[in-house]
C-alpha cells in the first residue's frame, strides 16, 4: 500500500493584511492546497506540523480550518495538527474541532498529542511546544504515552509529526531553540514501526536520521529562511513551499514543492513530451 501526505509547517496564518509588511501566509496556504488539488494526486492526509497561527489567535485558526477543511474533503483526506511554539493550546483546540475530528487526542486538555489513522498509516502529532518559550520539549507523561501506542505496530506502519526538529540546523537561531534532550525521545523510537518524522520550525527544508528514522524538516509554507544570509544575520526571504510525501513498500520519498508567484518557464504535455523522447 502507498500513501501520498502533503505536508505543510508554519503556515503563520493570520486574520487580515500581510505578515511582516509582505508576507501572504493564507494565499501560499490556498496556493499550496488549489495546488495539490488540481495535480490529481490521490492524497491520503494533509499533515500540519506546527506554527499553524502566527499569534494563537482563534479567528486566524478558524480561517486555516475552513481552507484547509474544504481541500480535505475535495480529496477524501484526513488531517493531522501538531502544535508550535507560535502556537495557544485551548484557541488551537477550539479553532480545529472540526479538522481533528477524526483524531484521537491523549487527554482532554493541555498538551495537544493525538493519533489519527490513514487507512493502516498511523500518524502521531505530539506537542513539543512549551508555553511562553520558543524550544521544543517532550515531558515524561508524553514520551510513556507514546511508548504505549507504538507497543502494538500499525498494519503499514507510523509516521511521527511534531514541530521541534531533533537535528542541528544551518541557522544559528534555530539550534538554541530546538527540541531538547532528542536523546529521550529516540529512546522510545528505537526499534518501533515509525517511518519517517516530521517536522518544521526553521523555515528551511533539511534531512537527517533519530534512532535510524528519516527526519524530514520541511520548508516555510509562509516565508523562507535564509539560509545564506550574510555573516552576523538573520533575513527571511518571500519564498513559500511544502512537501510531497510518498511511503511505500519500497520505502519513503519526501519532495520538496515550491510556490512559485512568476509563470512556468514550460508547461506541456506529459504524454506528448514522453512521446518524443521515448
Amino acid at each position: 500500500m502507498t500513501y501520498t501526505l502533503i505536508h505543510l509547517t508554519d503556515v503563520h496564518v493570520v486574520p487580515e493584511g500581510p505578515l511582516h509588511g509582505s508576507a501572504d501566509p493564507v494565499g501560499g496556504l490556498r496556493a499550496a492546497l488549489s495546488a495539490v488539488r488540481a495535480s490529481g494526486l490521490d492524497v491520503a492526509a494533509i499533515v500540519l506540523s506546527g506554527d499553524l497561527a502566527d499569534q494563537g489567535d482563534l479567528a486566524s485558526y478558524r480561517i486555516l480550518e475552513d481552507a484547509v477543511g474544504e481541500a480535505a474533503r475535495a480529496l477524501g483526506a484526513v488531517v493531522v495538527t501538531a502544535m508550535g511554539n507560535h502556537d495557544e493550546r485551548a484557541a488551537f483546540r477550539a479553532g480545529l474541532s472540526g479538522l481533528n475530528a477524526a483524531a484521537r487526542p491523549r487527554t482532554g486538555e493541555g498538551a495537544w498529542d493525538a493519533v489519527t489513522m490513514a487507512g493502516g498509516l498511523r500518524l502521531i502529532a505530539l506537542d513539543t511546544s512549551v508555553p511562553g518559550h520558543h524550544h521544543g520539549e517532550l515531558d515524561d507523561d508524553q514520551l510513556a504515552w507514546l511508548a504505549d501506542t507504538l507497543a502494538e505496530p500499525a498494519p503499514d506502519g507510523s509516521v511521527l509529526v511534531l514541530h521541534h526538529p531533533r537535528i542541528p540546523s544551518v541557522l544559528p537561531l534555530m539550534n538554541g531553540i530546538g527540541l531538547r534532550e532528542p536523546a529521550r525521545l529516540a529512546r522510545v523510537l528505537e526499534g518501533s514501526d515509525v517511518r519517517l518524522v516530521l517536522a518544521g520550525h526553521t523555515h528551511s527544508a533539511s534531512a537527517g536520521t533519530l534512532a535510524g528514522i528519516p527526519i524530514w524538516v520541511g520548508p516555510g509554507s509562509a516565508y523562507a529562511a535564509d539560509t545564506m544570509a550574510p555573516a552576523g544575520r538573520t533575513r527571511a526571504l518571500a519564498s513559500q513551499a511544502f512537501t510531497r510525501v510518498d511511503l511505500g513498500p519500497s520505502g519513503v520519498l519526501t519532495t520538496l514543492v515550491p510556490l512559485s508567484p512568476a509563470p512556468p518557464v514550460y508547461e506541456l504535455d506529459t504524454e506528448v513530451l514522453l512521446s518524443h523522447i521515448g
